[in-house]
């Protein structure tokens, strides 16, 4: 990451936006994956981010004000489903790390904004499983992210879901923690 932005900025000596937007699927549960899948999605979906924010930062406060934008995931919010394990805690951390840095930044004139979209259908993710489901209907197209990011640069937003409902989810996991997770281990065993 040092080096991708030592070049960038022998060309732009300021930078004024950073959108992080990397990540790969877990593709299983806790039980189901290999220890070093688990580790690829953890540096992938959140180191990733925490190193080009890093890196970056030189740029990004010659730039000041300055934004940065990391594409979290409602599954930062709340662990829903047998698989979403390895996935949803790095996304957690990603949110968490959004955050917390957003304090750090702000004194710079970085600002953070964490953008929370449901599943997005990408070459990545195809949310095949979800094809032909009620919950079809849920995935979301990259270009409604897009422009979920440019309202949370406009609206100067720290935290923003794309479809507001998923901000329900988060409100009842926080208040009630073990709610939607209880409500999963039901429908997995057919209660």
């Amino acid at each position: 990451m040092e080096a991708v932005a030592a070049r960038v900025g022998e060309r732009h000596p300021a930078v004024h936006l950073l959108v992080s937007n990397a990540g790969i699927p877990g593709g299983g549960g806790f039980l189901d994956l290999q220890p070093e899948r688990i580790e690829e999605v953890l540096r992938t979906n959140y180191l990733g981010g925490v190193w080009v924010l890093r890196a970056f930062v030189p740029l990004l406060e010659a730039g000041a004000p300055s934004d940065v934008v990391n594409v979290a995931s409602v599954a930062g919010v709340y662990a829903f489903g047998a698989s979403s394990g390895p996935y949803a805690a790095s996304k957690h951390a990603q949110l968490a790390f959004s955050r917390g840095v957003a304090a750090e930044l702000a004194p710079r004139g970085i600002r953070v904004h964490a953008v929370n979209p449901g599943p997005v259908r990408t070459e990545g993710f195809p949310q095949d499983r979800l094809r032909g489901t009620r919950l079809d209907r849920l995935v979301l197209e990259p270009e409604r992210v897009a422009k979920a990011i440019l309202r949370a640069l406009e609206r100067d937003r720290p935290e923003s879901y794309v479809f507001g409902a998923y901000r329900i989810a988060g409100i009842v996991q926080a208040a009630l923690p073990g709610t939607l997770s209880r409500l999963a281990t039901r429908r997995r065993l057919g209660r």
